[in-house]
């Protein structure tokens, strides 16, 4: 009797056990609570009228504020002096680039860049356009901009290496590095933030591994040793267009009204992948609404160019001694479709601007197939073109070249791109001050 009771209050403490249990369970939510919460909606992360001055956008972000080194004349305007000393125009205005100076335009980035910080007189609404400005108290900059002249110092003081006037261009890069290396805005960040144009590709040859911490302004990186430009640190910028602004190109069949198919009109005889020229010579002859000379970028030069490039529907893009050219952006001013043939060309503000939108793209081996390139772009559809052509217009103004820099202009672009390097410079410099070895991974 004993072992039957025992039982019975067993199978009961049990069953009472169970029950207890079922009603806590029930009570209790058992679902993974790994994923099973909400990030709360900052309010902060919307747009309201009260933070974008009512409009219901974002506010745009205040220009970028650029110190530029106070150089002797010898660095910068001095070489637009017929003489190349320190004379000058005498006057407060910023001189005019002057006329006549045909080729050594083309990469004038580094004038534009600086005409962009002074002689501004338009007042406050001007200046209401500007993506930088010049701060005179160096504490108070985003970056430091060092107005050296460094690719029309190539060209006026001597194009080789044997040339006795390279020693010229040779001792301004070392005087310059003076000057930076006694800095202390360049000595606090090594330079990383300073922005140094470089546009021709032998631009600041001699002691460019010098200054491989900053932020360059190239036109590609073909001469450039990969430890001293690339990508993300360094801005592509455009070459300043030689040929007219196309300003009155409102043809009610643009397409008809340009009869030649492809146009160039260059060197053909070039270096490295610039070698392609001189087969495509070859390849197009004999197509009559094909123009391809050979000739060199004089006055007359210029103006032919310009005509012809208004005058047809493909301008032809190849490489010269590196991937890029001034023709790629003389096409676009003219509205001319512009053919790009580059296995490794980079282009301007591609964070910004779609070039697949208005230019086409072969690769070397595709433009040397016979007949393979005209092909194509004979049978590129009509209203497919007029509208690369509306794309064009629409984003000619990006590539202009102006003083005073007007919004959305080149110079004003460029600008954007540097303040898109500013994060990355200032994870560099930060953890340059705290780290006690360098690069420790």
């Amino acid at each position: 009797m004993a072992t039957k009771r025992s039982f019975a209050l067993s199978i009961g403490a049990s069953l009472l056990f169970l029950i207890s249990l079922s009603l806590l369970l029930s009570n209790l939510d058992l679902r993974p609570r790994l994923f099973s919460f909400s990030l709360p909606i900052s309010s902060t992360s919307q747009c309201s009228s009260s933070s974008s001055g009512g409009g219901g956008g974002l506010r745009a972000p205040p220009p970028l504020r650029v110190f530029m080194y106070d150089l002797p004349r010898r660095f910068n305007l001095g070489m637009l002096d017929s003489s190349g000393g320190d004379g000058g125009d005498g006057g407060s205005r910023f001189p005019a680039w002057p006329r006549g100076t045909g080729i050594k335009r083309q990469h004038s980035v580094e004038y534009w860049m600086m005409a962009s910080l002074v002689g501004r007189d338009g007042g406050e609404e001007e200046w209401a356009e500007a993506e930088a400005v010049r701060v005179l108290d160096g504490e108070e900059a985003d970056v430091f901009f060092v107005p050296f002249f460094s690719s029309l110092s190539f060209n006026v003081h001597g194009h080789n290496m044997t040339d006795p006037d390279t020693e010229i261009d040779r001792q301004l890069q070392v005087d310059i590095l003076d000057i930076l290396w006694k800095s202390k805005y360049w000595k606090r960040s090594a330079g990383r933030d300073h922005v140094i144009p470089m546009h021709h590709p032998n631009a600041f040859r001699f002691l460019r591994d010098l200054v491989n911490a900053s932020i360059l302004i190239v036109a590609d990186f073909a001469r450039y040793p990969r430890d001293v430009s690339f990508l993300s640190k360094d801005v592509v910028a455009p070459y300043v267009h030689v040929v007219d602004s196309f300003t009155d190109d409102d043809s009610p069949d643009p397409f008809n009204s340009r009869p030649t198919l492809l146009f160039f009109r260059g060197r053909t005889v070039r270096k490295d992948e610039g070698k392609i020229r001189s087969h495509l010579a070859k390849m197009l002859q004999g197509y009559n609404d094909v123009h391809f000379e050979n000739s060199l970028a004089t006055g007359h030069g210029i103006q032919a160019s310009t005509e012809g490039m208004r005058m047809s529907k493909f301008c032809l893009h190849p490489a010269g001694d590196t991937p890029s050219s001034c023709r790629l952006f003389d096409a676009i001013i003219s509205h001319c479709v512009p053919v790009i043939i580059s296995d490794r060309i980079e282009l301007p503000f591609e964070n910004e601007i779609d070039y697949t939108e208005f230019s086409l793209f072969f690769s070397v081996e595709e433009a040397l197939q016979p007949n393979y390139l005209i092909t194509q772009l004979r049978q590129f559809p009509k209203q497919r073109w007029i509208e690369m052509w509306g794309k064009l217009k629409n984003v000619s103004h990006h590539f202009e070249f102006q003083h005073p820099a007007k919004k959305g202009d080149a110079v004003n672009m460029i600008w954007r791109q540097v303040r898109n390097k500013l994060p990355a410079v200032n994870l560099e410099v930060h953890r340059s001050r705290r780290l006690k070895i360098p690069d420790w991974w």
